[in-house]
């Protein structure tokens, strides 16, 4: 039946437009719209991918925003977020299914259309956007680990976010150095990270966008010295790969639940295990003991760095291709979508 689907059905990925699809540095909602496009038209499914107009994809592309509003500024972001998204609705009798990363916003628009919508749930920014939720808890959702999940809404599944594991060469040597990738923002722990560098004596090297500039100039940059703590700025795949194949470790010690952690991912790909905070979806997405360690806080993550030998770089791999490949998550969303088509 399912290949009959595949034949028969057009679905319409709906991605944000702050960034391009798939980012050429951050954008994880991004990232993961782009993968399952790509993922499905692999699988042969008939897919349009709703994004910027320099998105690359292996689907129809239909774009009417140029750019992402975080790379133009002459753009209002507003006002090229609901171009599009009025753009994808108003093209919804064209589609089987509508695919929506769109959080809240796509919500909005859902009970206009005769088309099934599935959102996927990257994550609840605030309790103030859990009103538009409220109001549309019977629609379909999908939560991206067990742990990030509001209760009432009609959730038809988890599927974990998958990564294009070709793009991270495993590296079966280790390095010497700690890293931290991701945005650099409270939420994500940097700080800690730093504090934990200084406590084992290694160097810390920091790449991501600075999100909270405030945070960034009154906590993070008085501790840069160039040498044994360096931030590196935002990088692309090519940067992270040149950052892991120097890692001991990454540091990932988020002070509030991780809703999935693409950057968990990335780097176990890579072979590099992962010390992270016990919130959230790190327990899901690390094994304790196996891809890397969950602790509970600065003291906890010194304390492990020395059995850092003690897990192996293609244990990591493995898992990542076992669970969080794309190839792994079209599956998943191949397992929601009949669930959708056969009511």
């Amino acid at each position: 039946m399912m290949d009959h689907w595949r034949d028969s059905k057009k679905i319409a990925v709906l991605s944000p437009v702050a960034w391009r699809t798939p980012p050429k540095q951050y954008g994880a909602w991004e990232t993961v719209a782009g993968n399952i496009a790509e993922g499905l038209v692999a699988r042969g499914w008939d897919v349009t991918l709703f994004a910027t107009a320099d998105s690359i994809t292996n689907a129809r592309l239909h774009a009417v925003v140029e750019k992402g509003y975080e790379e133009d500024s002459s753009v209002d972001a507003k006002v090229v977020e609901y171009l599009h998204l009025s753009e994808m609705f108003e093209h919804a009798a064209e589609f089987d299914l509508i695919h929506s990363h769109y959080d809240f916003m796509g919500l909005c628009f859902s009970r206009l259309v005769d088309t099934p919508v599935l959102t996927t749930v990257h994550g609840f920014s605030s309790a103030q956007i859990m009103p538009v939720y409220h109001k549309y808890a019977d629609a379909n959702f999908v939560s991206i680990s067990d742990s990030d999940r509001a209760e009432g809404l009609n959730y038809l599944g988890t599927v974990y976010n998958g990564i294009d594991v070709s793009l991270y060469p495993f590296i079966e040597e280790r390095g010497e150095d700690l890293v931290f990738l991701g945005r650099i923002h409270p939420d994500k722990g940097l700080h800690l990270a730093i504090e934990v560098a200084r406590a084992s004596n290694r160097r810390l090297l920091i790449a991501g966008i600075v999100q909270d500039a405030d945070y960034f100039r009154e906590k993070i940059e008085p501790n840069l010295d160039g040498d044994r703590i360096r931030y590196l700025g935002p990088v692309d795949n090519a940067g992270k790969n040149e950052i892991f194949s120097s890692a001991l470790a990454l540091l990932h010690l988020n002070t509030i639940p991780e809703r999935f952690g693409l950057v968990l991912a990335e780097a176990n790909a890579a072979g590099v295990p992962v010390i992270a905070m016990d919130l959230g979806s790190c327990r899901e997405v690390i094994e304790d003991g196996v891809t890397g360690f969950l602790v509970d806080g600065v003291d906890e993550a010194v304390n492990v760095i020395p059995r850092i030998s003690e897990i192996a770089p293609s244990a990591c791999r493995r898992r990542v291709e076992e669970n969080f490949s794309v190839e792994k998550m079209v599956e998943g969303y191949e397992h929601v979508y009949a669930q959708i088509f056969d009511r």
